[in-house]
């Protein structure tokens, strides 16, 4: 970790971060997740967790933008394949609009 560094990044799990994920636990389990007081970051390196964040607008490490990019786009590519199954939990409407929403934000972190 760098004391020096003045970059604010993405975590690497970029999908699990932020506030909606931690709600989405909190509403499964019932309990609140402790925040980790160090994260790994999407270009590798280790930074306090309050120097980053899952908002685009905020993000100014050039290789976590990257990542955080290229995990939107994988995750709409995801969610559509799973939404055309047989038995899926979600109609392909949602798919839909889960894929689009990752793709504005992966358009987000691009600009």
């Amino acid at each position: 970790m760098s004391e020096a560094d003045p970059h604010i990044h993405v975590e690497q799990k970029v999908m699990q971060a932020g506030a909606a994920y931690r709600n989405a636990i909190v509403s499964m389990l019932g309990r609140v997740p402790d925040a980790p007081s160090v994260v790994t970051t999407g270009c590798g390196l280790q930074v306090p967790y309050a120097m980053t964040s899952p908002r685009p607008e905020s993000v100014t490490c050039l290789t976590c933008r990257e990542h955080a990019h290229q995990e939107h786009l994988r995750y709409a590519e995801q969610v559509e394949r799973l939404g055309r199954m047989p038995g899926a939990p979600f109609t392909g409407d949602q798919a839909a609009e889960a894929a689009q929403w990752a793709r504005d934000v992966a358009q987000r972190f691009a600009g």
